[in-house]
């Protein structure tokens, strides 16, 4: 259900990750605070604490500004699509003379694809293509447990009923 909501209102549940997304990121910049505290004498100290200071700038910028977050988190978006898909072409190109290699380019062709679009209408993609993609991945998250529960019920039943008749009978 939550993902139905989510496709019909993209902007809504885009705007409304960013702060959880925040909220995510000045946990882990803490987490990476405390780590720094504990191991002074460590040789990434530098590098630690300077990532703690980003996790928790970049937190604290996706909580009280939601709308920039949005912008930001689609840029990402845009770059993972266009990645994904590069290295499904590369992939799909190494293992061409299997079979199916044909699917895996046709993945990384669409991913390539998404992720152009996705930059190229940027920012104005950016007030329904989290939300959207969001909603996309609950529906189906929901719908593969549903589908899952109904095996599982459909497995329980066929090993009840056959455990209930003896072997060799």
């Amino acid at each position: 259900m939550f993902g139905i909501i989510a496709i019909f209102s993209p902007l809504v549940s885009g705007i409304a990750l960013s702060p959880i997304l925040g909220v995510l990121l000045v946990a882990g910049g803490i987490g990476h605070s405390i780590h720094v505290f504990s191991a002074r004498e460590w040789k990434g100290f530098i590098w630690q604490a300077l990532l703690a200071v980003i996790y928790i700038v970049s937190g604290v910028t996706l909580i009280v500004n939601p709308v920039i977050g949005l912008l930001t988190l689609t840029l990402l978006l845009a770059a993972f699509f266009f990645v994904e898909g590069a290295v499904g072409i590369v992939m799909a190109l190494r293992l061409r003379p299997s079979s199916g290699w044909g699917w895996l380019l046709a993945s990384g062709v669409i991913g390539v694809i998404a992720g152009a679009l996705v930059w190229t209408g940027w920012p104005i993609t950016a007030l329904w293509v989290v939300g959207l993609v969001f909603g996309i991945k609950l529906l189906s998250t929901g719908a593969a447990m549903i589908m899952l529960a109904i095996g599982s019920r459909k497995a329980a039943r066929d090993t009840t009923s056959s455990g209930s008749t003896p072997r060799g009978a």
